[in-house]
């Protein structure tokens, strides 16, 4: 197998991980979060957590890799519109992406804490579930754009 279609398999299998983890998360997440569950909402925003760790990390460490390595090898150049608007998508999901990550460590302590004490969870828990929804929003568009301009090469 060439090192071009190595890298291109790596590029594919990295944002169909990014994207389908991403979105199963968010829907857990939210889905759960509207239960109010405190214990479900406890494991799932645990999982969530490790989901991220496991699968969204890796990934997103290797996306812009194998983009620049398809770069080197196709010879597209650097500065092509749909590139550098790719680059700014990808920068503008991330920067949605970092603090959604704060925000759910702070709502997994929140809903542990919960949990242990039997009590429902407090007012800063669903503050950080309307920020981290929200954050989703740009993050999933600049995604899906991305998706689009990674197949459309306009």
């Amino acid at each position: 197998m060439s090192a071009y279609l190595i890298a291109k398999w790596m590029h594919v299998l990295g944002g169909t991980v990014l994207f389908g983890t991403g979105m199963g998360i968010a829907w857990y997440q939210w889905v759960i979060t509207r239960s109010k569950d405190v214990r479900a909402i406890r494991i799932v925003t645990e999982r969530t957590v490790l989901a991220d760790w496991i699968f969204t990390t890796p990934a997103v460490v290797l996306q812009p890799v194998t983009g620049l390595a398809l770069l080197h090898l196709t010879g597209y150049p650097a500065r092509s519109p749909w590139i550098l608007w790719s680059i700014a998508l990808y920068i503008l999901a991330g920067a949605c992406w970092l603090p959604v990550v704060w925000l759910q460590l702070r709502m997994r302590a929140l809903a542990r804490e919960a949990d242990a004490r039997g009590t429902a969870l407090p007012a800063r828990f669903w503050r950080a579930a309307r920020i981290w929804s929200w954050l989703g929003v740009p993050a999933f568009s600049a995604l899906v754009a991305v998706y689009w301009l990674m197949i459309a090469r306009p």
